[in-house]
């Protein structure tokens, strides 16, 4: 099937599904023409990439599990390497996470240390933050 067919059956844009290829996630053969040509077994490839890329997981992590991956879900063998790799992503999404609490924290309580502090007296935003004009 061609792209457009590919793109139409698994809800993917071809952009992506181009993407995919290049990042080595997905195979193509190429006509004579030089259109992409993909198999059947390439609408299970792309739903699984879509449900790992849904976990959170990159490219490169797709990369490294995709050849072990069974089924659309899909299921991966508990082998050491593939659980070092999905525990290791698990790791870096958890520090994300807190990152990101930490960040909103702050945002909360910049926000709330403003609203304690009122707006009477104050000029508007846009004209507290424009530059003077050089003399």
């Amino acid at each position: 099937m061609r792209i457009g067919e590919l793109s139409r059956r698994t809800g993917v844009n071809t952009h992506q599904l181009r993407y995919y290829e290049a990042q080595g996630l997905l195979e193509a053969g190429r006509r004579a023409n030089g259109y992409r040509e993909y198999d059947e077994d390439a609408v299970l490839r792309v739903s699984q990439i879509r449900h790992l890329l849904d976990a959170g997981l990159s490219s490169d992590d797709i990369a490294y599990l995709l050849p072990c991956a069974v089924g659309e879900a899909p299921e991966l063998p508990g082998c050491p390497e593939l659980l070092d790799a999905m525990r290791s992503r698990l790791r870096r999404l958890n520090d994300q996470m807190d990152r990101l609490a930490r960040s909103r924290a702050a945002l909360v309580n910049y926000i709330d240390a403003a609203e304690r502090t009122g707006s009477e007296g104050y000029p508007t935003f846009a004209d507290a933050c424009q530059v003077p004009a050089p003399a």
